[in-house]
């Protein structure tokens, strides 16, 4: 973007039709001669005089110079962005409970995790200005990816979860131990992990409400999400005589649980069976735990004056020198 510093100077423009009424009237000569009829004869086809290109460079030279006085700038527009980040850690369920094929993506039957890392995705993507991580668990748990702002890296280890990586069992209150011990020291605004799984512990060495207990003394709030059929789920294996086919398991998650790990650390517990809902789970989410965002606008502005005027200079001296060579006028 451009402006002008002193834009009232741009008022010395109506110099111009002085210039031109004034200077411009003569651009023969002063010889004199007895009559006028010959010469008027001879210029009577004559529309453009050579000397009127003065004219014209001497309003140039005023529009340059006028120009340069009201000082043109040209400027660059920043925005400056502050904000209060928050810390997420995903505490994700790998254990074999998660093959399970309750949900459907596109119209097709899917297992839990597939879901999952679908709906999880898009919640990292809508919140860029956020510190994420992901722990999964099984039999144990273990930081899959430490919090980090670089969410191209969390897709990229989400897209690489698997079920049974971590073990067949549901050891919750390891997963919660290992995100308190990764965010317990940290300095921010807000410290949350979500908890997804679709089981009771089954595993691990602390329990899941003493875990939720250790959390609270360090300000981490707990979302807990129980996902999956209340009942039988289906579970697509491979019959020897009949091939592919679906055969159903009874699976629970363990819905106090979750709901007194939510209430120890003054968070909520959502339970979700088909996909609709778990999108409404993170999208909710998503509106409790606001991030801070402050945009400031600035313009840095450089002076581009001196062009002006060294155009200006110069169609001066262009005048000059032709005025003096052969655009001269005779006296």
């Amino acid at each position: 973007m451009t402006r002008f510093a002193h834009p009232w100077y741009i008022f010395l423009l109506l110099l111009i039709l002085p210039v031109v009424f004034f200077w411009g009237r003569s651009t023969g000569g002063r010889i004199r001669f007895s009559s006028l009829k010959i010469l008027k004869d001879i210029g009577a086809s004559t529309v453009f005089h050579p000397r009127q290109i003065l004219l014209l460079l001497r309003v140039f030279v005023i529009v340059f110079f006028v120009l340069a006085l009201a000082r043109p700038q040209s400027g660059k527009k920043f925005t400056k962005i502050t904000s209060e980040g928050i810390d997420i850690m995903l505490l994700l369920d790998t254990s074999g409970s998660m093959k399970a094929m309750d949900f459907e993506l596109s119209g097709e039957r899917v297992e839990r995790l597939d879901i999952v890392k679908d709906v999880v995705e898009k919640f990292i993507r809508k919140r860029p200005n956020d510190r994420m991580g992901i722990i999964v668990f099984g039999d144990d748990a273990y930081t899959q990816c430490p919090l980090t702002l670089d969410h191209g890296i969390v897709i990229e280890f989400l897209k690489k979860l698997e079920i049974g990586m971590a073990g067949q069992a549901t050891a919750i209150g390891s997963a919660i131990g290992v995100g308190v011990n990764r965010m317990k020291d940290i300095k921010a605004k807000s410290k949350i992990m979500i908890l997804l799984t679709d089981g009771k512990n089954t595993a691990g060495r602390i329990s899941p409400i003493k875990a939720s207990e250790i959390s609270e003394s360090f300000n981490i709030k707990i979302y807990t999400i129980g996902v999956g059929t209340k009942g039988k789920a289906p579970f697509l294996v491979n019959h020897p005589f009949f091939g592919k086919k679906f055969m159903f398991q009874n699976i629970e998650f363990d819905e106090q649980t979750l709901m007194e790990i939510a209430k120890n650390t003054k968070a909520r517990y959502f339970a979700a069976n088909k996909t609709s809902e778990l999108e409404k789970i993170y999208d909710d989410i998503d509106k409790l735990e606001t991030t801070k965002i402050e945009a400031k606008e600035y313009t840095e502005y450089n002076e581009i004056f001196h062009y002006f005027l060294l155009i200006g200079v110069f169609l001066l001296l262009v005048e000059i020198i032709l005025g003096n060579t052969i655009l001269r006028k005779i006296p």
